[in-house]
Order: C-alpha cells, then structure tokens, then sequence
C-alpha cells in the first residue's frame, strides 16, 4: 500500500481530543494546557486562543466548585475539530446545573463562555452527564514562518 502526498485526515467519529481527570483544582490547568496544545497544532490565532482556553478554564472551574459537594468526581473534556470550528464540552456526573446559595463565586462564568463562543449550550449527556457545548470559530490558521495551510 502505498501513501501519497495528498492525504486528507481521517473522518472519525472519535472526538480529536478526550481527557478525564479527577474534578480538582489542579487539573484545570491541565485540560487548560492540553486545550492550548491543540489549538497550537490547528493553528489558532492567539487571541481566539487565549479565549477558548479561558472559556475551558470557567466550565472547569465551575466543574470542581459546583459539580461534587460531598466527594470527587470524574471532568472530562472532549474536543472535536469540523470546518474550522472546534466543538468543546466540558463534562461530569455531578449534581446538574442548579442554583447554590453558598456558591464561592461571583457567578459570572457561563455569562463569560457565552460571550468568549460562538455558541453555549448547557444540556445533558447520553449517560446523564452535566454537559456545557462550546463552539469556536477557529478563521484561518494562523500565519507563521513555514506553517501548513
């Protein structure tokens, strides 16, 4: 078999990116980098970067602080890549979006995701995971010095 020049990417339906992390504070950096990573290899503008990483940063956030009250429980995130548009959810098997009054913060980060996305959507997984959709429009790659379009 042999390759050529000209090969396009694999259509799949697996996400381009898949993490599950323990919900703790320390592994918002982590999903934040790795989310970093990608946009890097896609090309990504910085500052269409610098705000898909801190729109990852707020679900994440609200994640640890909200999602597990009495215990630890799984984040995930999951990445996928179509027409130049990357599809974001951050999720978990928490107690749902609901109202806390003892909340710790100031209860701006999903008005925050929704002015950093194209799109937000809060909703519920295939296996009743709390899920918040992010949509990115991620334009041209960006130019730089020997980069592939």
């Amino acid at each position: 078999m042999t390759e050529t020049a000209d090969t396009q990417r694999v259509q799949t339906q697996l996400p381009d990116l898949e993490i599950t992390l323990p919900a703790r504070a320390e592994n918002v950096a982590v999903v934040r980098h790795a989310v970093g990573g990608l946009g890097e290899v896609l090309e990504v503008d910085d500052q269409t970067l610098s705000d898909i990483k801190l729109a990852v940063t707020e679900a994440c956030t609200n994640v640890v602080v909200h999602a597990y009250p009495q215990a630890e429980g799984p984040m995930g995130l999951r990445a996928s890549v179509n027409d130049r548009r990357l599809h974001l959810v951050v999720l978990d098997r928490g107690r749902g979006i609901v109202p806390r009054p003892d909340s710790p913060g100031l209860g701006l980060g999903l008005p925050l995701i929704a002015t950093l996305a194209e799109s937000l959507e809060l909703g519920t997984g295939e296996g009743e995971e709390t899920e918040v959709r992010m949509t990115f429009d991620l334009g041209a790659p960006a130019a730089g010095p020997g980069g592939l379009q």
